[in-house]
């Protein structure tokens, strides 16, 4: 009997745990993550290969043809639509089932701005006044850095990579401004930030329970600094963490067991 052969688009923590639990499984895996820092987080395995580096359309559905998947699962970012657009197009292109796993939203709090992109956060932050706790990455830093005074209030919590501390450099943002850690973050280090910056904005987006959403929400909330929420681009129909591991044991005849919670495995 043929051995199933998974790929997963696994640059999140949910992605990477899929890749971890199936390794107990009979199923060859090529884990795909778009940095050396992601290829860091999740190793090879007996089963698993990673690989690393971004791939473009065609990149993506010659890779598909090539190693014939049984089965593509994206577990990208919500706000990684493009990719997840280009996904599915090269899954159907080269005629393999492609399977969106989806990280379910938060729930808002009520005093928080929502706002639809990073423009728009930063046009809403110009006519505002005190210091701003930057969490959305560094892709969206030029959106911002065109904000009056964005070197005297904004500090940016970038991934510590040589990439987003150039991005960094790149929109003049001083060495001192910048915070350089891998989350998610707790509460109380969220609070920490706050108060160290003396930020009155912290802006994020939601990335869900695995991206520490609830956790900077409470934390704005004790520091008396108002939240401001990029909101979701609109996201395909898929499969939950726990539904898709159902999924795959039903299909492939696996016995993957998972918590109720799946904040548990990540």
């Amino acid at each position: 009997m043929k051995t199933p052969s998974l790929c997963i688009f696994a640059g999140t923590a949910e992605g990477r745990a899929l890749a971890e639990l199936l390794e107990s499984q009979p199923v060859r895996v090529t884990a795909c993550v778009a940095t050396e820092y992601g290829e860091a987080l999740l190793g090879p395995a007996e089963r698993r290969t990673v690989r690393a580096g971004r791939l473009d359309e065609a990149g993506m559905e010659e890779l598909f043809t090539r190693a014939s998947f049984d089965l593509v699962i994206d577990a990208t970012h919500p706000y990684a639509s493009l990719v997840t657009e280009q996904l599915a197009r090269a899954c159907r292109t080269a005629g393999v089932e492609y399977l969106r796993l989806v990280r379910g939203a938060s729930a808002l709090p009520p005093e928080a701005v929502c706002l639809p992109d990073a423009a728009a956060a930063a046009e809403f932050l110009a006519g505002t006044k005190g210091n701003i706790l930057l969490t959305t990455g560094s892709k969206d830093l030029a959106c911002f850095s065109r904000m009056p005074g964005f070197g005297q209030r904004v500090y940016a919590r970038v991934l510590p990579l040589a990439a987003s501390l150039a991005a960094c450099e790149e929109v003049g943002l001083a060495p001192a401004h910048r915070i350089a850690m891998q989350g998610p973050f707790s509460e109380e280090m969220n609070l920490a930030t706050l108060h160290t910056v003396g930020a009155r904005y912290l802006v994020t987006k939601d990335g869900g329970a695995p991206g520490g959403f609830a956790a900077k929400a409470a934390a704005a909330q004790k520091a008396g600094a108002k939240l401001v929420v990029i909101g979701r681009p609109p996201q395909p129909e898929g499969l939950s963490f726990q539904e898709t591991a159902a999924y795959l044991n039903q299909k492939f005849g696996l016995g993957l067991s998972v918590p109720c919670q799946k904040e548990e495995l990540l």
